[in-house]
């Protein structure tokens, strides 16, 4: 069976597996799944963890995933891009700069398999919200949409919350605890230029302008400015594969002087051009992580 790309902004799928099937859908979009009964083993990117009853993942856009099941499983899987939160009828809040913020942290988090909740109280959250949006999904369908994003915007507002409680991005042993505060502020404000300022980063993290690059360099391996421009690109990636941004709102929005001035830094950087990146990006980050993808099963 060749893979068919999906391009509903949600879907949700209730089914139970006695053994796993590589699905014929590219993951090109963020993808929730709930345990809701069975046990077996999680794998992405060939690293492996247990899961059971109650156990919640996070599937990032095209990373290598499957599971293995031991014991029968129920899953529920949740697939969703930004194009949900931005839906033509949604006659609630503005949900736009809110999954701004939310794609970033999402996609950028140590993207390893186990589960994303380390609280009860959430497990239990996501559980009953997860509950409710299967059921207005069967009885009300299209007609409870702005209900169904209400609810999956609490959903990923507690997943959030438990990334953030963790290092949703990778630190240097033995560093020191200010690099993790001053790599969350960063990665949470990538899109705020004025607040990425050695200036404004002295002033908050109480250090002199000339330390916090020296010490920044040090914690991390890499200049400022680098890491900068780099955690601006995969935000950039993250845009052109899941999302209808055009790339002159994405310079806009990164701080880029205009889309040439992002054309030449994205070249620099990636290693391959943004045509090429929306014509392959699947591929591209798919290689990077070495994972082959599967065409057809």
């Amino acid at each position: 069976m060749n893979i068919i790309e999906s391009y509903k902004p949600f879907e949700i799928q209730e089914i139970e597996l006695v053994t796993w099937k590589q699905r014929p859908i590219k993951n090109n979009f963020f993808e929730l799944v709930f345990v809701k009964s069975g046990s077996g083993t999680q794998c992405i990117n060939y690293n492996e963890l247990p899961y059971c009853k109650g156990s919640i993942f996070l599937l990032p856009p095209l990373k290598c995933h499957s599971f293995t099941i031991e014991q029968p499983s129920k899953f529920v899987f949740l697939k969703f891009n930004d194009s949900f939160f931005k839906h033509k009828n949604t006659i609630t809040i503005d949900r736009t700069e809110w999954f701004k913020e939310a794609s970033y942290i999402l996609s950028n988090y140590n993207q390893l398999p186990g589960d994303i909740i380390n609280s009860d109280i959430d497990r239990n959250h996501v559980a009953s919200l997860i509950e409710m949006i299967l059921q207005e999904s069967r009885n009300y369908g299209a007609s409870s949409i702005n209900l169904i994003t209400s609810l999956m915007t609490s959903v990923l507002e507690v997943l959030i919350r438990n990334i953030k409680k963790s290092t949703y991005f990778e630190i240097p042993n033995n560093s020191d605890d200010r690099i993790t505060k001053m790599l969350t502020y960063i990665n949470e404000n990538i899109d705020k230029t004025a607040l990425l300022k050695v200036e404004n980063l002295a002033e908050v993290f109480m250090m002199s302008p000339t330390y916090v690059s020296e010490f920044f360099k040090k914690q991390v391996h890499m200049p400022l400015r680098e890491y900068i421009i780099k955690a601006k690109l995969k935000l950039v990636e993250i845009r052109l594969l899941n999302s209808d941004f055009t790339l002159t709102q994405i310079a806009d929005e990164l701080g880029f002087t205009d889309v040439s001035h992002l054309s030449k830094t994205f070249k620099r950087y990636a290693g391959t051009s943004i045509r090429e990146f929306k014509n392959n990006g699947e591929y591209i980050l798919l290689k990077r992580a070495s994972c082959t993808p599967t065409l057809n099963v």
